[in-house]
């Protein structure tokens, strides 16, 4: 789907005990947007968590059907369709679209919403592990530009300019729909949620008898967190290479993409951020990684993040 498992995950660790009014821990998952998420709240009645989580999921799926640029159907894809006039978006898209632009204006274009090019690109390049021709990278790289695609948040619609333009949301979807998810979740009466979408993860009210929910930040060790980090009513996201990466002629690229190179970044790092909002935190880690292990933190605590932790 949108961009597929990040290379970092999160890992919510300890999540709580019994109390006195006997609420348990229910836990529902569903693959979604080219990986897991994961539903785990607290309550007295295990039927309605169940009912909660089934339209919660159901939120998920059909942000997956709008935004996803492997379903050729989808509205995202044919927004490529109509390059050089305003398309009117749905509700949903529109939210992510307005989140999606604005994250491109505060990181002047290190987020990018508009690499489809790009994207497409890179992932034929993983597959051969040869690097594109020149020529065909910068025909790709000429297809992109987020200034070229004009967002109109009062009109509700999108206007694609240049010939071949397409969008990848990846980078921001899953942090806004786990912040969907958790909407639903919370408005059916379950508060003391967790939603877990791969290296994004969206924490409520922490579960009965803690004060928090204990989150483990894994970056590059495969098997165990560098750090547990005790949290609530935020969202957490990692970003880095840890699984999704290809070595050519000796150099590893990363699958997140330089809007400038137009390649996976060849730096080894990995962001966590913690910030308000699902949306802040997907796109921030991405966009620090590209900025570097040295600027990241300033650069994502400037931009919104209440914590960024760099590792190289």
């Amino acid at each position: 789907m949108l961009k597929p498992l990040r290379s970092l995950f999160l890992l919510a660790l300890s999540l709580g005990c019994l109390q006195a009014e006997e609420k348990q821990r229910f836990s529902f998952e569903r693959p979604l947007m080219g990986t897991r998420f994961a539903i785990t709240c607290y309550g007295t009645d295990g039927a309605a968590a169940k009912e909660a989580a089934d339209e919660a999921f159901m939120k998920g799926e059909e942000i997956n059907a709008i935004a996803s640029d492997y379903i050729p159907e989808s509205e995202l894809m044919q927004f490529s369709q109509k390059i050089g006039q305003p398309v009117k978006v749905s509700h949903l898209m529109a939210e992510l679209l307005q989140a999606s632009f604005a994250m491109a204006r505060s990181t002047d274009g290190v987020f990018d919403p508009t690499l489809g090019p790009l994207t497409k690109l890179w992932r034929e390049t993983r597959k051969t592990q040869k690097l594109p021709d020149p020529e065909v990278l910068e025909a790709a790289k000429a297809k992109c530009g987020w200034q070229d695609a004009v967002w109109d948040e009062e009109a509700g619609t999108l206007l694609l300019k240049k010939p071949g333009m397409q969008l990848d949301l990846g980078g921001i979807a899953k942090g806004f729909t786990a912040e969907k998810i958790f909407e639903v979740m919370a408005k059916r009466g379950f508060p003391q949620t967790i939603i877990a979408a791969g290296g994004d993860l969206r924490l409520g009210d922490p579960p009965p008898g803690r004060e928090a929910w204990r989150v483990g930040l894994q970056t590059f060790d495969p098997e165990e967190p560098e750090e547990v980090v005790e949290l609530k009513n935020c969202s957490v996201s990692t970003a880095g290479d840890l699984h999704q990466f290809v070595e050519i002629d000796g150099k590893r690229y990363s699958h997140i993409i330089d809007p400038k190179t137009g390649l996976g970044i060849t730096n080894k790092v990995a962001v966590s951020v913690i910030a308000p909002h699902g949306v802040i935190c997907d796109g921030l880690d991405t966009a620090a990684c590209v900025i570097g292990a040295e600027k990241a933190e300033e650069f994502a605590m400037k931009r919104g993040a209440t914590r960024a932790i760099v590792r190289k």
